[in-house]
């Protein structure tokens, strides 16, 4: 067995990468956006490897990736599953695997406090791959935190030069990290990539899609020729800021990207649909008698008729991001805007509602990606 060293050159999907005492760990988010993350939700969600991927050259009939896993467990949740890891030989699914250890954080749902108790690296094994000259690569899972830690085959490796497929850098919340997923593959932004055949940069974060200045900056930062941008849910579930900020938000938001990425085809998506922030603001929380039952559920605790006052719902910022969008759309001859409804809305919940009433299923994030890839990859 050779072993390679895990470097840039086989790492993608990565906005940096930290070398710790105990491997290597991707992040999405540079070290200058990172040292201004406010709290440990966007932490987690950053260090998470959603659409990162180890892409190489090889005749190797054997691959062996040690790794040292996040495991996260909410007390009186149900487990977790494992993370997945997806192996791809010439861009077709050749073999899964997980592991069932590593450095474990348990977490209290009613508190917030968190321990942390280290665990083993472990050891991932593909065997019986083609002995041919092939191109391989390796989804990290897109919801446990990742370190790399050792690369080794049966053949040599070599890195891929970037390829002529075009690049698409995406924001977006948990829905677009890929909560309730059941792969890294079949996250709803990795679906739309493959079926458009693009390079996919995923800046989906668990609760973080807060148009953080930080996020917007990174994006600028970022080489890509298609960009998109998915704002709404978190900032009602969050109840972070209300109507009078939201839109000056918003185009500071787009501004940022802007300054980097002048002509690039630039698309702000609004909200799926979704039963309990339609009309009703947030904050959000856990459903207490979901936990009792040993389920996860969310509702969301706002009262209606502060609409008025400026608290924000996913009707009143789908109202808001297509006015914004047809107003900077008359300078911005590259901008555009995709209605969330149209990727799921009220009659694809009536038949594949949200299991928490928060997020789609596995099913539910390939119908998102396939539309996805319709609609915003078309010739227009």
């Amino acid at each position: 067995m050779l072993t390679t060293p895990i470097t840039a050159a086989l790492v993608r999907g990565a906005l940096d990468l930290e070398y710790t005492e105990r491997g290597l760990l991707p992040h999405r988010l540079p070290a200058r956006a990172r040292q201004q993350i406010p709290d440990g939700q966007l932490a987690m969600a950053e260090s998470q490897p959603s659409g990162v991927r180890l892409v190489f050259r090889t005749t190797a009939s054997l691959v062996e990736l040690d790794v040292l896993a996040t495991k996260r467990v909410f007390a009186g949740a149900p487990p977790r599953p494992d993370g997945v890891y997806d192996l791809f030989v010439d861009g077709r699914l050749a073999g899964q695997a997980s592991v069932t250890e590593g450095d474990t954080i348990t977490v209290d749902l009613t508190t917030g406090d968190a321990r942390h108790q280290p665990g083993p690296v472990r050891t991932l094994r593909f065997d019986g791959l083609p002995w041919h000259e092939k191109n391989v690569e390796i989804w990290l899972p897109h919801n446990e935190t990742t370190q790399l830690v050792a690369l080794r085959t049966d053949a040599s490796v070599h890195s891929v030069q970037s390829a002529d497929r075009r690049i698409w850098l995406h924001h977006g919340s948990s829905i677009s990290q890929g909560s309730n997923a059941a792969t890294p593959t079949g996250i709803w932004p990795a679906t739309a990539a493959a079926i458009a055949g693009v390079e996919l940069v995923n800046l989906g974060f668990g609760g973080s899609a807060l148009l953080d200045p930080f996020t917007a900056r990174a994006m600028r930062d970022t080489a890509a020729d298609f960009i998109s941008v998915k704002i709404g849910i978190n900032l009602v579930n969050a109840d972070l800021l209300r109507l009078r900020a939201f839109g000056p938000a918003v185009h500071g938001f787009l501004d940022t990207i802007r300054e980097g990425h002048p002509t690039t085809p630039l698309l702000v998506v609004s909200p799926l649909y979704c039963p309990i922030h339609e009309h009703t603001p947030g904050p959000l929380e856990f459903d207490p008698d979901g936990l009792r039952e040993g389920k996860v559920r969310f509702r969301a605790t706002g009262d209606p008729a502060e609409t008025a006052a400026g608290k924000l719902t996913l009707t009143v910022i789908r109202d808001e991001l297509a006015r914004i969008v047809k107003e900077r759309s008359t300078s911005d001859p590259h901008l555009r805007h995709l209605d969330g409804l149209e990727l799921y809305g009220e009659a694809d919940h009536a038949e594949l509602p949200l299991p928490d009433r928060l997020h789609p299923d596995a099913a539910t994030h390939r119908l998102i990606g396939e539309r996805f890839a319709r609609l915003a990859f078309d010739a227009s």
